[in-house]
């Protein structure tokens, strides 16, 4: 017809890629075609190569051919290889390894070096399985229901395994299991360092350590430097890794033990049963332990790692002493010095800086020699600025108390002050810090003391996670609450005595001051105090001008009758009987 004839003149413009993919449209172009699945935007990695596919690969390039014309019939059979010298040499495939002499791992076959990093020796990494029993910090005398967890944790020299401390917290029995076996081994607990969430246990048994060959620590990464966490979490029961970079290198906030201390914040996945899983960098020595993550709305894939300084001062401070002694703190709090009139009025010159002394604990031996009002200008030489911070590395700057840390507790450092205008010298002996409200017992089992049925014991922060939960910080009254943040210990009061249990009150909350006019300076005190008495009365001064009076005859007896009502074993604590 008419209206199917080839009009004369030039051919309509096709329109471009660009402007089709501009139109609404939900068909895909031939161009869109071509963009997705060009070859050039896909890397294929080699793994094994198959005679038949790539005969297969061959003949369809071959199809393609503008001069080749395809055959009629079935396709030519290609020959198989007969013998095993024309067979191509297999690639290696991408992780495969072997052990190391040095304990790391090294690729088989030949591979580059920018294509793979390091695949460290995972036999090196155990699951840990333990058996809690923790205290009852409401009812001291009894201990709560049994439980069992599991966790990560790694091989070093010494025949020694490293984890965190809160996964055998309370522990009534610890084994480990080595990967790729179905034994358990019996673990012992060499130490545990609350403050920096690391526990050391070791394996009697001489089959355990057949094969394992311990990890070597490296160096504090950089960061972007590349991390691989190693672990047995949730999800499954066969070993995990998952990997990332170095995002953050700072002073942190340990959970555990309530502390601050150096620590590595990273991308890669840290969930539950990581902890104690050591994390390795491309060269296949370990960095750090896993410990703890974020876990917020707002965030995601912020995990920490306690970092080797750290770890290698709980390795050292063990063999030195025998034991774990704790990390050391300069005892004072202090406040920064950015206010250029605060510093024009504690008499600093312009070229002078530091921060300022709040309070000092007096418990402390910095108490001898230094004052509030002092400003510290330096610390084993080592300049501290006005806000706190010292250089650290090359365009990083930490808080000075990363200096502190560095030390072991009985270490002496050199303290420079600035006090009414002069400059003052001083060598102090460091030691671990002592709170009112300690933020942990160290394993130990609370104390306690029961006369009459009012029941006396220590405040600690596990206490009141016990009594309030885990929100404790907004449940807990307002008056524990603030010698928590605010109260430091005294010298005449080394620890927070509290009237637990009243059968008068039964809310009977309150700071014990006093026993018949004597001040009272920790539980053991009171309960000599309390047995040893020969009075009439048995008089208790509480905080707010509270007063509790009993018998002393009676209340003898009516304590006996309590334990026996209660099944109680005993009126005090195992420790206070010493």
């Amino acid at each position: 017809m008419s209206e199917h004839k080839r009009k004369r003149g030039r051919k309509p413009k096709i329109p471009d890629a660009e402007k089709t993919l501009d139109l609404p449209s939900t068909a895909a172009s031939a161009d869109d075609d071509d963009v997705v699945f060009s070859v050039s935007n896909v890397e294929i990695i080699p793994t094994t190569t198959n005679p038949s596919i790539s005969s297969a690969a061959a003949t369809t390039t071959n199809n393609h051919h503008p001069d080749h014309r395809p055959r009629r019939g079935r396709p030519r059979k290609h020959p198989k290889h007969e013998t095993p010298e024309e067979k191509p040499p297999p690639l290696p495939r991408a992780g495969h390894c072997r052990p190391a002499e040095n304990g790391g791992a090294d690729f088989a076959g030949d591979v580059e070096p920018g294509v793979a990093r390091v695949v460290p020796a995972m036999d090196a990494v155990v699951k840990v399985f333990c058996v809690h029993t923790e205290p009852n910090f409401s009812l001291p005398w009894q201990r709560k229901r049994q439980y069992s967890s599991s966790s990560s944790g790694f091989a070093i020299g010494g025949r020694r395994v490293l984890t965190n401390a809160h996964s055998v917290e309370h522990y009534t029995q610890v084994k480990l299991k080595k990967r790729g076996s179905d034994t358990k081994y019996l673990a012992t607990v060499l130490a545990i360092g609350t403050e920096c969430d690391i526990a050391m246990l070791t394996v009697e048994d001489d089959e355990f350590w057949e094969g394992v060959l311990p990890v070597e620590f490296g160096e504090l990464p950089a960061l972007q430097d590349a991390v691989t966490v190693v672990g047995y979490p949730i999800g499954g029961d066969t070993i995990s890794v998952t990997s990332g970079v170095v995002s953050r290198i700072e002073i942190l906030s340990y959970v555990h033990g309530s502390t601050e201390l150096l620590g590595l914040q990273i991308d890669a996945a840290i969930n539950s049963g990581n902890s104690g899983g050591p994390a390795f960098n491309d060269k296949g020595k370990c960095v750090g332990i896993a410990f703890q993550s974020l876990k917020h709305e707002d965030v995601e894939n912020i995990g920490y790692v306690i970092p080797t300084p750290v770890i290698m001062h709980f390795i050292q401070d063990y063999e030195k002493n025998g034991a774990y002694t704790g990390f050391p703190l300069l005892g004072v709090e202090w406040q920064k010095m950015e206010n250029p009139d605060l510093r024009v009025a504690m008499g600093m010159k312009a070229d002078q800086k530091g921060v300022r002394i709040r309070r000092v604990d007096p418990t402390a031996p910095e108490s001898e020699v230094l004052k509030p009002s002092d400003i510290i200008l330096s610390f084993d030489g080592i300049d501290i600025a006005n806000d706190g911070t010292v250089p650290f590395r090359h365009g990083e700057r930490i808080g000075f108390s990363y200096l502190v840390s560095q030390k072991y507790t009985g270490d002496s450092a050199a303290v420079k002050v600035l006090r009414d205008s002069k400059i003052l010298n001083f060598n102090i002996t460091l030691a671990t810090h002592r709170r009112l409200i300690p933020s942990h017992n160290k394993g130990r089992p609370p104390s306690y003391y029961i006369i009459a049925g009012f029941v006396f014991s220590t405040v600690s922060v596990p206490y009141l996670r016990s009594e309030y939960g885990k929100d404790y910080e907004y449940e807990a009254p307002v008056k524990l609450l603030d010698k928590l943040l605010y109260s430091m210990p005294q010298l005449q009061m080394s620890s927070l005595l509290w009237c637990l249990r009243s059968p008068l009150c039964l809310n009977c909350f309150n700071k014990v001051l006093a026993f018949n006019g004597n001040p009272v300076k920790n539980l053991k005190s009171l309960a000599n105090m309390v047995e040893n008495c020969d009075d009439e009365f048995l008089k208790f001064d509480l905080e707010y001008d509270q007063v509790v009076v009993l018998r002393t005859k009676t209340s003898k007896a009516a304590t006996l009758d309590i334990l026996a009502t209660h099944c109680i074993p005993s009126a005090m604590s195992d420790d206070l009987k010493n």
